[in-house]
């Protein structure tokens, strides 16, 4: 018997398919093939179509059941990992009433910030633990405001995730830790927000039943059957955002242990069990997966850095190289600290950590009778990993004692230099795992009958390697301190 996985990305929608006895991934596919359509009619917009993620998942499923020669009798479980804070919104029979308001749209950030004043600075820091931001209520208040037509006929509004369970079910529902992403969940007084309802004027019978992230949620309808090539009943048994979710993929839950990503942008996601907040305007704050309302009371504490690995993907498509590998051979070949050479990475927009300053991409102490290519690749890799070291001393001043690192194996992470300067100037270990938010959706099925040593069994054969902080820090921390240096006179100015 086997589980589903589903990650719903904005560049694609990934299908895992996993043994429910062993947790081993049987395959992966990715659907479409291309990156997906991406709609942005002005500036800082970006938007998709609810229905082209649906039709992807249909697509998916049935793609991977044939290549591996599954019946939809063998699939027992359905996970689902989705892009935060998108707003769909849908009328009495389901339908999209307009294209989705995804998470990299801005145009909701002076509605955020007004929300932020409006509601009052304190409710915001103690109760919803972040500022309003761009998130998706204020997405929602955008479109009431701009789009009253459209709004009039909501009948419920939806997370990305949550729309896809209701078109494989047929049934509305969504999550506490959903709740939090879209900063309607009060954690104080642990209820929906009936002050942030009540700020941005949205009434209460627009959000979706509350149920249960490890649960049976709701099971595949009989169209949802249709359309999707699974079984008519099979149950969907968990959901959550990406980034909680690939916490989880990783295997972390409890204060203490950390998940780091090196994609495009990079992503430090701490778990805290401690509510009190400092930097809540440069550090996201949301229930955890394992967050339970008259339980245990973990937080995930999400830091973006937008200027990761772009950086290091403009400077290949812009050098004479052919490959990653080959500028991290050159980089191997300079000492810690680049020779000198200083590169800020973050230019990429603004910087949350920064307080939303755009800081740009700076290049200094190039001396063009010495540097080369190579001085450049290693003070590429060195200013992405100061930055994510950076971001952790953020983070260590707002409460997080970080035990342990772990990190999926893409194309950052596979960076001995890159994983050494992170692991040796925060003097803690970063374990590298194989594995995805589509397999970590698949395997969280079996959470839902409590099964956490089951789960944590899993993982035990996708551990590729650890990175150990080197016993002399000296260098890496002059070369550390030399880049803070450089990146404060620029935040200064």
């Amino acid at each position: 018997m086997y589980f589903i996985g589903l990650d719903i990305g904005s560049s694609s929608v990934k299908v895992a398919l996993v043994e429910q006895d062993t947790g081993k991934c049987i395959g992966v596919v990715l659907e479409p093939e291309e990156e997906m359509s991406m709609y942005a009619p002005q500036k800082g917009w970006a938007e998709q179509k609810p229905q082209d993620w649906w039709a992807c998942v249909c697509r998916g499923i049935k793609k991977i059941k044939k290549a591996h020669t599954i019946s939809k009798n063998d699939i027992v479980g359905i996970g689902i990992s989705y892009q935060m804070h998108g707003l769909v919104v849908v009328d009495t029979q389901g339908e999209p009433l307009r294209k989705s308001i995804i998470w990299c749209d801005s145009r909701a950030v002076d509605i955020g910030n007004r929300a932020f004043q409006g509601i009052g600075e304190d409710y915001c820091k103690n109760h919803l633990l972040n500022s309003p931001a761009n998130f998706t209520l204020s997405k929602l208040k955008w479109v009431q405001e701009n789009e009253p037509e459209t709004f009039a006929k909501i009948h419920k509004f939806m997370l990305p995730g949550d729309y896809i369970a209701y078109c494989l079910s047929g049934t509305m529902n969504t999550t506490v830790p959903g709740l939090s992403e879209a900063i309607l969940w009060d954690f104080k007084a642990k209820k929906v927000s009936s002050q942030v309802l009540e700020y941005f004027q949205i009434d209460r019978a627009l959000l979706p039943e509350v149920v249960e992230t490890f649960s049976q949620q709701s099971t595949v309808s009989k169209e949802g059957a249709l359309e999707s090539g699974l079984r008519e009943g099979t149950p969907i048994l968990y959901r959550a955002g990406d980034q909680p979710n690939n916490a989880l993929s990783l295997n972390v839950f409890h204060p203490g242990e950390v998940a780091a990503t090196g994609g495009t942008s990079g992503v430090v996601y701490a778990v805290t069990d401690n509510l009190a907040v400092k930097e809540y305007e440069r550090v996201n704050n949301f229930a955890h997966v394992n967050y339970k309302k008259d339980g245990v009371h973990n937080i995930g504490k999400l830091l973006c850095i937008n200027g990761a690995g772009i950086q290091y993907r403009w400077l290949m498509n812009n050098l004479s190289v052919a490959s990653y590998e080959e500028m991290n051979q050159l980089a191997a070949e300079v000492e810690v600290g680049s020779d000198g050479v200083c590169l800020i990475p973050l230019g990429n927009g603004a910087e949350r950590m920064l307080g939303n300053k755009d800081v740009g991409t700076r290049l200094v102490n190039v001396d063009l009778n010495r540097h080369s290519k190579a001085q450049l690749c290693r003070a590429a890799l060195e200013g992405i990993a100061f930055s994510f070291v950076y971001g952790i001393e953020i983070m260590k001043r707002d409460g997080i004692a970080t035990k342990c690192i772990r990190a999926g194996n893409d194309n950052l992470f596979r960076s001995e230099i890159f994983a050494n300067t992170i692991a040796t100037l925060i003097g803690k270990e970063i374990e590298i795992y194989n594995t995805t938010g589509a397999v970590g959706a698949a395997r969280a099925c079996i959470l839902a009958n409590g099964n956490h040593s089951e789960f944590e069994s899993y993982m035990k054969n996708d551990h590729v390697m650890t990175f150990m902080p080197f016993k002399d820090k000296t260098p890496y921390q002059s070369a550390y301190e030399n880049w803070k240096k450089e990146l404060e006179l620029i935040i200064d100015n």
